[in-house]
């Protein structure tokens, strides 16, 4: 059975030497790729995601609406250009409104069979306050750790890209 796995991060700043060998670690794993399919850690996890030789999975992007007054349009800047597999919302919410009942963080986390969590804002820790609502399996991954000092303490904290690889072998069991 195929799994996904999703990434959360910030929408503004890539965070590449995290988000690239974390795209091309999933890939490796046959596993499909979900984000919110906007910019920063989104645009260059998917990057690497879909530039993997040999990929077999698909790169997924769950899009927020433009607005409250327009949900049939999608935010500007979304998709970005790696996604695969676009699915569109009415849900207009994200960033400090990310637990809001109107924000696709739900759909995000609920999606995906484990989550990673690299560097972000408010909407990255709505997404992680969801998972763990959820009980979904959670990791910040920043090779840097100060950059990960916002998230809860029950987050585990990885630093390693090997780390990772284990976190998601043993949540996806594979």
């Amino acid at each position: 059975m195929r799994q996904t796995i999703g990434v959360m991060g910030s929408g503004t700043h890539e965070h590449d030497e995290c988000a690239r060998p974390l795209g091309g670690l999933i890939a490796s794993l046959g596993a499909d790729l979900l984000t919110g399919g906007g910019g920063g850690v989104m645009r260059a996890v998917s990057r690497a995601y879909t530039s993997y030789p040999g990929a077999r999975g698909v790169c997924i992007g769950v899009l927020p609406c433009a607005s409250e007054e327009d949900r049939l349009s999608a935010k500007p800047g979304y998709p970005n250009e790696f996604v695969e597999i676009v699915i569109r919302t009415h849900l207009p919410f994200s960033g400090v409104r990310g637990e809001d009942d109107l924000s696709r963080n739900h759909i995000n986390i609920l999606s995906s069979a484990a989550i990673v969590a690299l560097p972000g804002e408010a909407g990255t820790l709505s997404e992680i306050a969801l998972a763990i609502r959820y009980g979904r399996p959670i990791a910040g991954f920043a090779l840097d750790a100060a950059l990960l000092e916002a998230f809860p303490p029950s987050v585990r904290r990885l630093r390693d890209l090997r780390d990772v690889e284990r976190f998601l072998r043993a949540s996806l069991q594979i």
